[in-house]
Order: structure tokens, then C-alpha cells, then sequence
């Protein structure tokens, strides 16, 4: 099983849509692809997930990655699958859902907290890793577990993550993060989602100026 790896980005930057509804898919996923986001997370604990997935992917192009966070256990990745769903975001890490996913040829991002589960992610073949709360572990406590990491390895910061800490974050290497409801929260019209991602291009273009 070949591994799957994190496809470049010019900003990699993942929306979080926890919440959504089917019917408000299509309109804030285009909103967001229209601003700039080429990575799109819709988590399962959201109403019908899949039906917002289906729409989703179906929206948008192909360089745009479309897929489940809070995805559990392989039934769920195989409805993942069967809906055109192409990132898999685990809040653990867990051998077989991951395995089940990369057989799929999805993205693979788990979440992570410590530098055990960290290196579990990477024996089980993860294509990136997600540190999760990343507010609670900080830029310098992700940066700590890194120097045992491999370093092509995609790390993402997730949880507590908004555009202000775009800069702190770059300072130490790390370049990818989730955005969940500092970009959208349940009930937000379309337009409001499109400032916020607008915003949200604005300062991570801004911070890694000179950086990257």
C-alpha cells in the first residue's frame, strides 16, 4: 500500500465546516473556493454530512480537497469514499481506519497530541498529521515534537487556530492550519463566510512573507 502524500498548496489552509447543512453547502463552499480555499473539512458530527459532502464535491474542482473530519471507523470511510470524499481527518489515530483510507487513495490527516501518537501516525502511513488542540500545545510545543518527525511531514495546527496566529506559528516552521469557527460557525450566511475566508487569505499571505 503505497503511501498517500499531501498534496501542495500554495496556502494549505483546511476549512472546518462543523455544522453545516446540506442545504447551505453549496453556497459557502463556493464562497470559499471563489476566496481561495483548496481544502475542505466537513465533520461527521454535522447534520447529513455525507449529503453536504456529495454537494460539495460535486462544486468543486479537482484540485480542491474535499473530505470528512471526526471520520472513526472504516464504514465511515467507505461511505467517505462512496460520496467522492478525498481527505480523511480522524480526531486519534487509529491503524485501521488510516489503512483504510490510504487503500481508498485518500488524504490522510490524524489527529494528534503527543509525540507517541505522532510517530504511531506516521508508522501507520498518515500523509499529514493534525496537532489538536493546537492552542493548548502552542507553536513551540508542536515545534518541540516535530524535531522527531520526519521533516517533509505536512503538520497542521488545529483547534483555537484564527488568522492572528498565522505568524506566530510560521515563525517556528509550521505553515498549515485548520480553521473551524474562526472562519464559519453554524447559521452564518455565505457572505459572511466569504469576508471571513478573504480575511483569513489576506493574513496568511501577509505572514508568510519572507518565511517560506
Amino acid at each position: 500500500m503505497s503511501l498517500v502524500p499531501f498534496p501542495a498548496m500554495k496556502r494549505p489552509l483546511i476549512a472546518i465546516l462543523r455544522g453545516l447543512k446540506p442545504e447551505e453547502a453549496e453556497g459557502v463552499v463556493s464562497v470559499l473556493i471563489e476566496n481561495g480555499i483548496t481544502a475542505i473539512e466537513i465533520p461527521l458530527n454535522s447534520p447529513d454530512p455525507f449529503r453536504s459532502i456529495e454537494i460539495a464535491v460535486k462544486k468543486a474542482p479537482a484540485e480542491v480537497l474535499i473530505g470528512a473530519g471526526t471520520v472513526l471507523t472504516p464504514e465511515a470511510v467507505e461511505r467517505l469514499h462512496d460520496v467522492g470524499g478525498r481527505l480523511m481527518v480522524s480526531p486519534n489515530v487509529d491503524p485501521e481506519v488510516i489503512a483504510s483510507a490510504r487503500q481508498r487513495g485518500m488524504v490522510t490527516m490524524p489527529g494528534v497530541f503527543t509525540a507517541t501518537e505522532a510517530l504511531l501516525a506516521v508508522k501507520a502511513g498518515a500523509s499529514g498529521l493534525k496537532f489538536f488542540p493546537a492552542s493548548v500545545l502552542g507553536a513551540s510545543g508542536i515545534s518541540a515534537i516535530r524535531a522527531v518527525l520526519p521533516a517533509d511531514l505536512m503538520i497542521a495546527a488545529v483547534g483555537g487556530i484564527s488568522d492572528k496566529d498565522f505568524a506566530e506559528y510560521a515563525r517556528t516552521g509550521i505553515y498549515a492550519f485548520g480553521l473551524g469557527s474562526s472562519l464559519y460557525k453554524p447559521g452564518m450566511t455565505a457572505a459572511e463566510v466569504a469576508a471571513r475566508a478573504k480575511a483569513a487569505i489576506q493574513a496568511y499571505d501577509m505572514s508568510m512573507q519572507g518565511l517560506k
